[in-house]
């Protein structure tokens, strides 16, 4: 523990006393193999979080291998069209999902084989619609809550799918 906290107080006097060509044989020193990488601070940079734990936690290696990170590293969100906001896809058939326990009234969804070659539930936003199988559809992301595996909607006025047509009343 007391030669982590010297070569941190060497780490810190360098990068405060020196310029960047003399932290150079500091963090080499440091580094569990600094040829690695071109630039000897960035290879370094982890070593230095860890021993910060270290300090702050007051634990050794063994248990922070054994436990893990001490704070919560959160996931980031999953798009289900890889990436892209849109995605073409053709209708396999239209379904009718039930949405949670709340709510009761019937989703209209269509099954859909994207062009990324998946098959998933679709939305089909607004009042009707004449979706049948063989037809072409643009999807976007968007989940609809209330309606289990729904993550993705279609998009009304984009090829087979036509606008949502206007009722007077």
């Amino acid at each position: 523990m007391n030669t982590l906290v010297k070569s941190i107080a060497n780490i810190t006097r360098s990068f405060l006393g020196n310029s960047i060509e003399g932290t150079r044989p500091h963090l080499t020193r440091l580094c569990a193999n600094p040829g690695s990488l071109l630039n000897p601070a960035r290879s370094c940079v982890g070593n230095i979080l860890q021993g910060f734990e270290q300090i702050r936690l007051g634990s050794s290696l063994l248990r922070m291998h054994r436990l893990g990170r001490p704070y919560k590293t959160y996931k980031k969100k999953k798009n289900p069209l890889d990436g892209k906001p849109f995605a073409k896809g053709v209708v396999i058939r239209t379904v009718i999902k039930k949405p949670k326990k709340p709510n009761s009234a019937n989703r209209k969804c269509v099954i859909v084989r994207l062009s990324n070659g998946k098959e998933m539930t679709a939305y089909v936003p607004g009042i009707g619609h004449n979706l049948q199988e063989h037809n072409v559809v643009l999807v976007r992301v968007g989940r609809l809550q209330d309606t289990p595996m729904v993550k993705i909607k279609c998009v009304r006025g984009k090829y087979d799918l036509p606008h949502v047509v206007k009722t007077v009343t």
